[in-house]
């Protein structure tokens, strides 16, 4: 018999020990026993446990018939486990999907029925033509590469022209060189040095920094086509899933197939078939949420990270990463490129990219001649809104002159719902949330008051309950519905689309608005973050900022930092086609610094002024932090709790901040405090608190109580 290491992906950082006729090789998906359990695990590497008596040993159930983790991902899985200080058996857990093992079944794609005995809509023949270069593509695949929605594609079967087909699990493979773009010399430029990093075979990083509509994309389609040419996968990551739809579409034109996707809204039939095709080669372009880095791809040769800078890259429940960075790590371990791309870099990419450590590449001007917007800012103290109103009369004007003249406009205010927060006339009573400290957030679309935080739901009530005082309950600040009241009742003719993540909840839906603006069937968008990034409306030439201000306060360190890339993002959408754009920022602080980077078009400024004021505090991307979360059902305890990690806090190089109440001091029913460890880059924070916690455990810290640790947090609530 012999004696195998299984990892399992539970919250365990060792592996167990289980003995075996035979041993499977590290990677092998096994089946063992665990209590009562039959569960799935991983043969790991470590060496089986010595000494272990034969009656305590366990045997191994079964080697599943599936596709092995590949020794690239479970040095990633060790590698993600030891910085983030999470068991080992939970990053397993984000790679080891056990409701995916099974081989996909034959899937129905489609294939031409009969031939069209008319004339056909424009949508319609985009369909057919791009059915002619699709190998029984399922009814998703076959509207990302028309650009069109699935009604369409079903519309076609109902009428005869597309007719059921069985299609093999395999997805189809894209072609490097089957709609190349023109590039201009400054890409061409570009995508030579991108294409030769991907050739070298090695870990390279690439920041790619361009201007918004300078054609970034088309940069990094030329590495995906070098490393398709060397029959390697690529993989491209993207922070929000209502852009994959977009980006589908945009990947299916240029190499004449869809990606495979990874996201959370996929059917579980799709995610076994793209996990499985992963696994085998057979997905040579892979795009996907952060998620998709613990996929067990055969060959990685590339590895995309759009909009790098974004902070939807940190994962913050669970085992907390940070995906940019652990692309970057994943890229060193398989020895593979990895391109950063943003038109607003991090801080931190931005200062590897100083000290030599990544390469950078600029594009510096807007591809086909397009120009770059003016940006103005609207002073509200000199030029308010009407009382009730949130746009002022610059702002309205300006609407109203480029609805007049037949372009389309966004208005931008990075708050969902009504309003933000519902208060008393009589005495000021505020209503929050029972289980989080927070607001609760008036939403007129569903017709309740909502907290973002833990969802609890609740209705206004009729009277107040500090004063009695009857129907007094007044909404207090704007939300982008109550935006979107304001437009309806100035501009009543105006075709408007609300963007947000509660009423666009579907890559779907997210398609659907695309199709709608592009064909210039929106005249106003109005929306949040959602709007930001990624997204390319030719005849958009206005944005209104509602309130610019919204993001520079609350104590966080990369508060202007993350407004002025926020707010760029927003500026970018305007003026990408013909037209030139304009961008109006309402803000009560003109004088502001991201206020005057924004105008100045000088982001670059920006980033070293920031750099200068967080070097000599040994802030990031100049040290490192540490976040010590404690939580408990009762006050008291996540007291004692932080009573105890003070007491025993490491001094030697280090400095900690606190304990103190988290701004959310209660969140989803828990109590919380806060601690941060602060340290010279130099330092590795890991063996600090590992040491910290020991000492705490030590000295009484209370079992009841939980502490979550967040290495490089980007979040202080």
């Amino acid at each position: 018999m012999a004696l195998v290491s299984v990892l399992l992906p539970y919250a365990f950082d060792a592996a167990f020990t289980y003995e075996a006729r035979e041993a499977p090789p590290p990677g092998a998906v096994v089946t063992v026993p665990l209590g009562r359990r039959i569960v799935h695990g991983v043969v790991w590497d470590d060496a089986p446990e010595p000494g272990i008596a034969p009656a305590r040993l366990k045997t191994l159930h079964a080697v599943i018939a599936t596709p092995a983790l590949p020794g690239p991902l479970r040095r990633f899985i060790d590698w993600v486990a030891q910085y983030t200080m999470a068991p080992r058996g939970e990053v397993l857990a984000l790679a080891l999907k056990t409701g995916l093992l099974d081989p996909p079944a034959p899937r129905a794609g489609w294939a031409a029925g009969a031939a069209p005995s008319g004339r056909i809509t424009a949508t319609r023949q985009r369909v057919l033509d791009a059915l002619a270069t699709l190998d029984r593509p399922t009814t998703a695949e076959l509207a990302a590469a028309a650009g069109t929605g699935a009604a369409v594609v079903r519309g076609l079967a109902d009428a005869g022209l597309l007719r059921p087909a069985v299609r093999d699990p395999s997805v189809p493979l894209p072609d490097p060189d089957h709609a190349p773009p023109a590039l201009s010399a400054a890409q061409e430029e570009a995508a030579t040095a991108l294409r030769a990093s991907v050739a070298a075979r090695r870990f390279e990083v690439t920041l790619l920094e361009g201007v918004t509509g300078a054609g970034k994309t088309e940069v990094f389609c030329e590495a995906i086509a070098a490393c398709l040419r060397e029959g390697r996968q690529a993989l491209v990551l993207v922070p929000e899933i209502a852009l994959s739809a977009q980006f589908a579409a945009r990947f299916a034109a240029r190499f004449g197939a869809a990606p495979a996707l990874w996201h959370s809204g996929l059917t579980p039939a799709t995610r076994r078939a793209n996990y499985h095709a992963v696994a085998s080669g057979a997905a040579r372009l892979v795009l996907g949420a952060r998620s998709a880095l613990f996929l067990p791809f055969a060959d990685p040769g590339l590895i995309v990270v759009d909009e790098e800078h974004e902070a939807a890259y940190k994962q913050e429940d669970g085992v907390t990463y940070h995906a940019r960075d652990m692309a970057v790590v994943r890229g060193r371990i398989s020895g593979c490129a990895v391109i950063l791309a943003s038109a607003t870099p991090s801080l931190e990419s931005a200062v590897n990219a100083e000290a030599g450590r990544y390469r950078h590449i600029t594009l510096a001007a807007r591809h086909g001649g397009a120009r770059l917007p003016a940006i103005e800012a609207i002073d509200l103290r000199a030029a308010p809104p009407a009382r009730g109103r949130f746009l002022s009369p610059v702002l309205a004007g300006a609407l109203e002159t480029t609805l007049e003249g037949g372009g389309q406009a966004m208005l931008f205010l990075n708050r969902r719902g009504y309003a933000p927060l519902t208060l008393c006339r009589g005495c000021g009573h505020r209503l929050t949330c029972p289980n989080c400290t927070a607001w609760l957030v008036e939403h007129r679309r569903p017709g309740h008051l909502l907290c973002h935080h833990c969802g609890h739901a609740a209705q206004a009530p009729a009277k107040c309950p500090d004063c009695a005082a009857e129907q007094s309950f007044v909404p207090i600040g704007p939300g982008v519905e109550r935006i979107a009241e304001e437009v309806a009742e100035l501009f009543p003719a105006a075709r408007t689309i609300l963007m947000a993540s509660d009423a666009i909840t579907t890559a779907e839906q997210a398609e659907a608005a695309l199709r709608a603006i592009v064909a210039h069937e929106i005249d106003l968008v109005i929306g949040t973050q959602m709007i930001a990034k990624g997204w390319h409306f030719p005849d958009l030439v206005l944005v209104g900022v509602v309130d610019a201000d919204l993001g520079l306060g609350g104590g966080d360190l990369r508060a202007g930092e993350r407004s002025a890339q926020l707010l760029h993002q927003v500026a970018g959408r305007a003026g990408r086609g013909r037209l030139p754009g304009r961008v109006l920022l309402q803000t009560y602080a003109p004088e502001h610094p991201v206020m005057r980077a924004l105008i100045g078009n000088d982001l670059a400024g920006f980033r070293r002024a920031e750099a200068d004021l967080r070097a000599p505090g040994h802030w990031p991307p100049f040290g490192r932090l540490a976040a010590l979360i404690v939580s408990a059902d009762e006050a008291a305890t996540a007291d004692a709790a932080a009573a105890a990690l003070a007491r025993t806090q490491p001094r030697d190089g280090v400095q900690v901040l606190g304990p103190a109440p988290a701004p959310f001091a209660m969140l989803r029913g828990r109590h919380r405090r806060r601690l941060l460890l602060r340290a010279p880059r130099g330092i590795a924070v890991q063996p600090v608190l590992r040491a910290w916690l020991d000492r705490a455990r030590a000295e009484g810290l209370p079992r009841a109580a939980r502490i979550d640790i967040d290495i490089d947090p980007i979040s202080f609530l």
